[in-house]
């Protein structure tokens, strides 16, 4: 949904006055037109990344991020602006932020700096204080295993995770929210490893794909679906589904639900799928699946699909 000018970090702008460096403006500008050249047809692109943690207080950067504004402005008023923002823990108003039409911040209570959930809901009505007509997205948060006191262990990431969620789904003023990240990732300054393999563990699977805990939270947490539930009387299913009334919060059109019969051996042996009506937010919708086998089911796959036919929300039942 937002794709994003590689201009990354308050070091980018150390050492200049009031105006960024005409070389590291100039970069920003070339590498902003090419990229709304690139991607200006594609539908998914809602948003244009004008930079990332660039320390939006500082003369340089303010600069820079409005200068960047107004170029993507000029070559493609339609769509929106914004960027990611470390630099809004204080005098959030002062923030280049505001220029934007909607603020993005990251936060990391509890991983790069001290706090806990309270503080990420503090910061959030702090930040709609200074900015009560935009909403906001807090485009990054999580945990990342990256020095001696913060070793990797799953549990502080998915404990972030649940917390925060909270916190974020508490504000009504709060458009969206975004887990960094998907994975851990090479990188020059990774604290895993050495040389070409450094890395840095902050994702919700390894390097190479192994999933930890945390993927399925993640999973979880990012579903439309709240809770699903079933209650079975003779391999006939009756089925809740309730639906969020918090992020990620839209209605359900074109969904299935699709359920999979495992017996003997642990093998498939029969799958239904019926039709999920229109479901609101907050809603609760109950159904029916009936299978034909006499024999007690090992266990029963229950799947709220989409209608890309991924799966949103999975469950086993067991007798």
């Amino acid at each position: 949904m937002q794709t994003e000018v590689p201009a990354w970090g308050p070091a980018t702008f150390k050492g200049m006055g009031a105006q960024p460096d005409a070389d590291i403006m100039q970069n920003g500008l070339e590498q902003l037109r090419e990229m709304i050249a690139r991607d200006r047809n594609h539908p998914s692109v809602v948003v244009w990344g004008l930079c990332n943690e660039i320390g939006g207080q500082a003369p340089p950067a303010y600069q820079f991020a409005k200068r960047m504004r107004e170029e993507a402005k000029r070559l493609d008023p339609g769509r929106l602006c914004s960027y990611a923002s470390d630099s809004l823990r204080s005098s959030p108003e002062r923030d280049v932020a505001g220029l934007m039409d909607f603020i993005e911040t990251n936060e990391y209570y509890g991983t790069w700096y001290p706090g806990t959930a309270e503080d990420v809901a503090h910061h959030l009505d702090e930040i709609h204080a200074a900015f009560p007509g935009k909403p906001i997205v807090v485009s990054e948060y999580g945990y990342c295993a990256c020095a001696a006191d913060r070793p990797e262990g799953d549990e502080h990431r998915m404990e972030i995770m649940r917390s925060h969620d909270i916190a974020i789904r508490s504000k009504d003023f709060v458009g969206g929210a975004i887990f960094f990240c998907y994975n851990d990732y090479r990188t020059h300054v990774g604290e895993r490893g050495i040389g070409a393999l450094q890395q840095r563990v902050h994702g919700v699977v390894e390097v190479y794909g192994t999933q930890k805990p945390s993927y399925d939270l993640l999973r979880r947490e990012c579903s439309p679906i709240e809770s699903l539930t079933v209650e079975n009387q003779l391999n006939k299913f009756q089925i809740f589904i309730r639906v969020r009334g918090d992020l990620p919060m839209y209605a359900l059109r074109g969904y299935k639900v699709r359920g999979l019969f495992f017996g003997e051996g642990n093998i498939p042996v029969e799958r239904r799928e019926v039709d999920l009506p229109e479901a609101a937010p907050g809603s609760e919708t109950k159904l029916e699946m009936a299978f034909s086998q006499s024999e007690v089911p090992l266990h029963v796959q229950i799947d709220v699909l989409r209608p890309t036919s991924f799966s949103a929300y999975s469950l086993i039942w067991r007798p």
